[in-house]
């Protein structure tokens, strides 16, 4: 028994030092800790800023419009679906930060123009100028601003955003606009619209009785 335990160490003449490499530090790479000085980098900093315009894996909700980029607003879009309370809930957003100027039936005919502070009047979004605008313009003059409108990028969430967009094109679906199909399959393209001067009339459980 002895004997084989020994036969077994026995390596048989075979070299096991691996002997010299060439190039180390291809075989061994040296990583850097995030936040050290990194030499191989003109500004040597380890810690890198993604590529500019890219979206990290997972995010459902890029975010990554650049302002004055108006062939990026007209591609953008969104896969996002909303059910019948979370049109109601963009109805609610609307009234508290669109409705003020261009009026709880999107036809510009809000409190402040109405009140005579306004020398111009807000977009009607009912008309057939904004009727067929794409989603992607709409976001961008939420998160910009545009003319005399400020940006609301503080004030309403990447979601919140949509949910506004979205309880828009439901609306001007019905007067006129492109078929409605933000909605979920419980909001299908040609259902009544959530009203808008009302978002909080009926329960959130009532919401789905007609659907």
């Amino acid at each position: 028994m002895i004997g084989l335990g020994l036969t077994a160490c026995n390596s048989g003449g075979m070299r096991r030092n691996p002997g010299k490499i060439y190039t180390p530090d291809m075989t061994y790479s040296r990583a850097y800790d995030a936040y050290t000085t990194n030499p191989v980098f003109a500004d040597s900093m380890s810690s890198r800023l993604p590529v500019q315009g890219t979206v990290a894996i997972g995010h459902e909700l890029p975010d990554h419009l650049v302002e004055g980029d108006t062939n990026a607003y007209n591609r953008f879009t969104t896969s996002m679906k909303f059910n019948a309370d979370e049109l109601q809930e963009g109805a609610r957003l609307y009234n508290i930060y669109c409705g003020i100027c261009h009026g709880t039936n999107l036809d510009g005919q809000g409190p402040l123009f109405a009140s005579g502070k306004f020398a111009s009047m807000p977009a009607n979004l009912k008309d057939g100028k904004y009727l067929h605008m794409n989603v992607g313009t709409m976001y961008a003059a939420i998160k910009f601003g545009k003319n005399m409108m400020g940006s609301y990028a503080s004030q309403v969430d990447v979601k919140q955003r949509w949910q506004i967009i979205a309880y828009i094109k439901q609306v001007q679906s019905e007067n006129g606009g492109a078929p409605f199909t933000m909605g979920a399959e419980a909001v299908e393209t040609g259902s009544a619209p959530v009203a808008a001067a009302q978002p909080e009339a009926a329960p959130a459980e009532e919401t789905h009785t007609s659907h």
